[in-house]
């Protein structure tokens, strides 16, 4: 019995903890952004990832044309002072 009773003490105190938490939730640095969040709709959804897309895109190309660049035209300079 002295088992159950300390494993139900131990289970109050971690609920109170986490409702104590999910109060303070509004009250904190960033409650205020939480409150305002939500779902986004569909059409901003896509825009989003079309945009992340394209910037991944940008920068492979741009990492892509750096490496040709290293691969390439170094070397052909180099060639040069030799």
């Amino acid at each position: 019995m002295v088992e159950k009773e300390r494993f139900l003490d131990r289970a109050w105190r971690v609920q109170r903890k986490i409702e104590e938490r999910n109060a303070r939730i509004g009250k904190g640095k960033y409650g205020r952004v939480l409150k305002m969040a939500r779902k986004p709709t569909e059409e901003e959804y896509s825009r989003t990832v079309k945009i992340t897309g394209l910037g991944i895109l940008l920068i492979g190309a741009v990492g892509f044309i750096i490496y040709l660049i290293r691969e390439l035209v170094a070397p052909w300079i180099l060639s040069f002072f030799h």
